[in-house]
């Protein structure tokens, strides 16, 4: 048997270093058993995904050096391996579960849904689908399907005992059916949701190993169960732990840039943020802390995971990237890793027309233009609200950040859309909403357009400055709950 693994990132935002961290283990595990790593695009949320995250995420991939057998871009003799491009083979898989009285059809609409959500949410009950679906009568669903009445397909599971499976990386685990949900497997849009597809591709992939985030440990229930209705072999499953932040809470993009792209943009060497993702919960043999890709490959045993939540420590990974520039680079790899990195024809290429009108000697261009190269500004907060109260400040920012992740394509034109309507929303001239926010990006009061600035950097620097300035003014618990109301009325 020939092992293969596989990752498969959702292209609904920036490439996280969550999926870096998955994508490494199980190219690591496929590697070191002769095996073979797919790419796979689950890209069924039409509302979120788009093509230039899907992107993002195979130029990440390649930056960090994990190269795929079969994927989006190369093919291969299992594709397609974009999941909006097998939409028809769910829906075959699907009507087979129904044929089969695996599966039923459910026409419950939304509000309905809801007011259920709502009565159960009133006598103390957790939420969860009732099972109305299948108290419908032959006659009732042909009724409803000669409509043409809208529905989903939903999995029948058991009304009571538990399930039991053995975990690759911790062993046997058992999970009570009551906890487990009548899953959606198609949508009313005739799109798969990820526990249809996921079941169906690995299995028609040949997949031989998922290793997971433990996020996922407790839907395991519905993935084994999907394989045992179609009568396929699963393969083994294994959940990874999550990364955390120094605190000990989940990895997120509020306490710790996590797209995969701002490391990139900051200068980090991509092997030293390869190595310092391998040792999340594991560690070589020897305990040696610095080790290169095929060396981590060559030791390789996912047995020794650590369940523990791993620390993900911006910090720490700086220590480890000056290792390797100070150990692995001489001086002259050094200068072409440097050259590479921002000082190339291209990156100047964006750059030049912004500071050209300004220029007036060569050594203009490094005060003008030096946040294009740069980190994390230190901020001034007296700069940053030059204009604006401390709450117009907070809040508008936060708007901005937000706004921003949600942004699906970034272009200066976009950005300067959401800069105008966010200024009328707190009755502020552009200009004036548009100050702090370029004090935030280019940590000065003057220099270069802020919207083409923010377009040059991309999403992952831009909204991490931002979010660095927002930490210098400072938001409270309150003041967070109540900007998170505020924003749902104004999305609403």
């Amino acid at each position: 048997m020939t092992v293969r693994t596989r990752v498969a990132p959702s292209p609904t935002g920036d490439p996280h270093v969550g999926t870096a961290y998955i994508a490494l283990f199980n190219y690591a595990f496929a590697k070191s058993q002769g095996g073979e790593f797919v790419l796979r695009i689950e890209d069924t949320d039409r509302t979120r995904s788009s093509r230039e995250s899907e992107q993002a995420i195979l130029d990440s991939l390649n930056w960090l050096g994990l190269s795929w057998d079969e994927g989006p871009d190369i093919g291969g003799d299992k594709g397609p391996y974009r999941q909006s491009d097998r939409i028809e083979i769910y829906q075959q898989y699907a009507q087979q579960l129904i044929d089969e009285g695996k599966a039923f059809y459910c026409f419950a609409s939304a509000d309905e849904l809801a007011q259920m959500r709502a009565e159960q949410n009133a006598q103390g009950i957790q939420p969860h689908y009732d099972g109305r679906g299948l108290r419908l009568s032959k006659d009732e669903i042909q009724a409803h399907l000669d409509a043409g009445d809208p529905y989903v397909i939903r999995m029948k599971i058991p009304e009571s005992g538990s399930f039991k499976f053995n975990d690759y990386l911790r062993g046997e685990v058992e999970i009570p059916w009551e906890q487990v949900d009548m899953q959606v497997l198609l949508k009313a849009d005739g799109y798969p949701t990820y526990f249809l597809a996921n079941v169906v591709d690995d299995h028609l992939m040949g997949i031989t190993h998922v290793f997971r985030g433990e996020e996922w440990l407790n839907s395991a229930p519905k993935l084994m169960k999907l394989y045992e209705d179609f009568g396929w072999q699963a393969p083994e499953l294994g959940h990874m732990p999550l990364l955390r932040n120094p605190d000990k809470s989940k990895l997120s993009k509020r306490k710790n840039p996590t797209s995969i792209l701002y490391y990139q943009k900051m200068g980090f060497l991509p092997e030293a943020v390869l190595n310092y993702l391998g040792r999340m919960g594991w560690s070589m043999p020897d305990g040696r802390e610095k080790f290169s890709l095929s060396q981590m490959i060559e030791q390789f045993d996912i047995k020794r995971v650590s369940l523990g939540g791993p620390v993900f420590d911006v910090d720490k990974l700086k220590w480890l990237n000056g290792l390797w520039i100070r150990e692995e680079l001489s001086d002259e790899q050094l200068a072409d890793r440097l050259v590479a990195w921002a000082y190339n024809r291209d990156t100047l290429m964006s750059i030049l027309p912004q500071a050209k009108t300004r220029l007036e000697v060569f050594s203009d261009l490094a005060p003008l233009a030096g946040h294009f190269v740069s980190g994390i500004p230190e901020y001034d907060a007296a700069l940053l609200s030059h204009k604006l109260t401390e709450e117009q400040l907070r809040d508008s920012l936060q708007f901005f950040i937000w706004e921003l992740e949600a942004l699906r394509h970034w272009s200066k034109d976009e950005i300067f859309a959401v800069a105008k309507s966010l200024a009328t929303h707190f009755e502020l001239k552009v200009k004036d909403f548009l100050e702090p926010i370029f004090v935030a990006i280019t940590g000065k009061t003057s220099s270069t357009s802020v919207v083409d600035a923010m377009e040059i950097l991309g999403p992952d620097l831009s909204r991490a400055r931002l979010r660095a300035a927002l930490a210098t003014v400072g938001v409270s618990k309150k003041a967070a709950k109540k900007l998170e109301k505020e924003y749902k009325a104004y999305c609403a």
